[in-house]
């Protein structure tokens, strides 16, 4: 039986639910964990391909800013003998680059918004199989029957810290000021 369809049913599921109706509630809470596994990887995927395609408009962009650099060059140069015609031709050639850098500019704008969003999931997906993986252990179901693929920071939570973000650490920090005062 698959537990989820898409990946915001793993963010918005009801473990205690999903739990409560299972015939086994062993067996379910293997395979919701082997599920929502499947579902980070795919996230995780998701991620990378978003941060390249972030990082490629970039690469594009800082290209074409080097262009307008060469085409002023042209201009100044074109002035400076007198071609006022290659000027004016070489200042629209310019023009065109720059708003082909705004129209990528914007592109960049989206994607990283498209990628902070997929991370964000990310870290939801992620959230909920720490959560399932503590439900596993409270079920009594072993360790070794967790899937080999479930990523080890996951499975104990002495290591949740080093993944943490760093967000986390300065929050921590900070109360840890507020309280001793």
């Amino acid at each position: 039986m698959s537990y989820f369809s898409r990946l915001t049913d793993i963010v918005t599921c009801n473990l205690t639910h999903l739990l409560a109706q299972a015939e086994d509630p062993h067996a379910a809470i293997l395979e919701i964990i082997q599920e929502m596994q499947e579902g980070l990887a795919g996230a995780q995927r998701s991620v990378n391909t978003a941060r390249n395609s972030e990082d490629h408009l970039k690469k594009e962009i800082d290209s074409h800013r080097g262009q307008i650099d060469v085409w002023m060059a042209k201009v100044k140069e074109q002035l400076q003998t007198g071609a006022e015609a290659d000027a004016r031709q070489s200042l629209l050639r310019k023009r065109e680059v720059e708003d082909l850098i705004a129209g990528l500019a914007q592109q960049h704008d989206a994607a990283i918004k498209y990628r902070e969003h997929l991370s964000t999931m990310q870290r939801a997906l992620e959230a909920r199989l720490a959560e399932a993986v503590r439900r596993r252990e409270s079920l009594g179901v072993p360790a070794t029957e967790t899937p080999s693929n479930v990523p080890d920071y996951l499975l104990n939570p002495q290591t949740i810290t080093k993944h943490a973000d760093h967000d986390v650490e300065a929050e921590l920090q900070r109360l840890k000021k507020e309280l001793s005062s």
